[in-house]
């Protein structure tokens, strides 16, 4: 299965940017509680999002880039 890419460029940065922060927070300001390793968990699951360009939930809303026609 081949995934298009459904996220922009300037999203796929804050994506990255909240992923980090997310994984902060859950690791420093909630140590050793359950809580915090699940904002951790989501905040890898964001970070990856922007990394790979791909979000499933997006795909399932039917979500699509604009097509750029070559100049």
């Amino acid at each position: 299965m081949i995934c298009r890419k459904n996220v922009a460029g300037w999203e796929q940065i804050l994506r990255l940017v909240a992923g980090a922060a997310m994984i902060a927070c859950g690791l420093i300001s909630r140590a050793g509680n359950p809580v915090g390793y699940l904002i951790a968990a989501v905040g890898v699951v964001t970070g990856l999002t922007g990394i790979f360009g791909y979000c499933p939930a997006s795909a399932m809303a039917g979500r699509r880039l604009a097509e750029r026609s070559p100049s």
